[in-house]
């Protein structure tokens, strides 16, 4: 029996993924390292930090260390969502869905908890969420499913009664080595990965979450 919901955050609720390749090219490229967006799609999913530590294995640079490369990551990312409050289509409908069905609703985010709050509160979305976890201090980000056997331990029910909504593969991985039903809602440019085979289902945007398809999956 479904009791829960747990939705991810970026490119999921907020279209932040493109300010996220953005401070990353700013950044990096600040730093002297070669990087255009499409490079970004690498580490698409990974927690800021291991995103970080990738690029600095690959070419190391003088100056700041990785944490306050993080850091300057974090805030750019933060100025641009308080700037553009870039909702994604569906966001309201698909948690009203779940709110109709009683079901308790978490967020499970690999941002930092100070973004996650500062997203939530640009968007006016604080009061929608029981739970809000981030895996900023984990030991593993995702796709190690830590921040979603949280979440649902948060909310006080067992992940295998909860669906997971995401729209990265690293993510979706985190939320099935939970076992939670894992809904995907990838990117159109990325909606064709094999990878998405895991998914129990793969919507085209939250417009097509309703009553009817979480009932359906209880």
């Amino acid at each position: 029996m479904l009791q829960a919901a747990v939705f991810d955050m970026d490119g999921l609720l907020v279209d932040s993924e493109p300010f996220w390749q953005r401070a990353q090219v700013e950044v990096f490229s600040s730093l002297g390292v070669q990087i255009e967006q499409k490079d970004t799609l690498q580490t698409m999913g990974l927690r800021i930090d291991q995103v970080v530590e990738f690029w600095f294995g690959k070419q190391p640079w003088q100056g700041p260390d990785c944490a306050a490369v993080t850091e300057m990551i974090v805030v750019r990312v933060e100025e641009l969502v308080k700037e553009y409050k870039p909702m994604l289509p569906g966001v309201m409908e698909a948690i009203d869905a779940c709110e109709q069905l009683g079901l308790k609703i978490a967020l499970a985010s690999s941002s930092p908890m100070r973004l996650i709050k500062a997203t939530l509160e640009a968007l006016s979305l604080e009061e929608k969420f029981s739970a809000v976890l981030s895996a900023e201090h984990l030991r593993y980000g995702k796709p190690h499913p830590e921040v979603y056997i949280n979440a649902a331990d948060e909310l006080g029910v067992p992940p295998q009664a909860c669906v997971a909504f995401e729209d990265s593969v690293n993510g979706l991985l985190a939320a099935k080595a939970a076992q939670m039903i894992g809904i995907a809602v990838p990117e159109k440019a990325y909606a064709n990965d094999a990878r998405w085979a895991i998914a129990d289902h793969k919507l085209s945007s939250l417009h097509e979450v309703n009553k009817q398809l979480i009932a359906g999956i209880q």
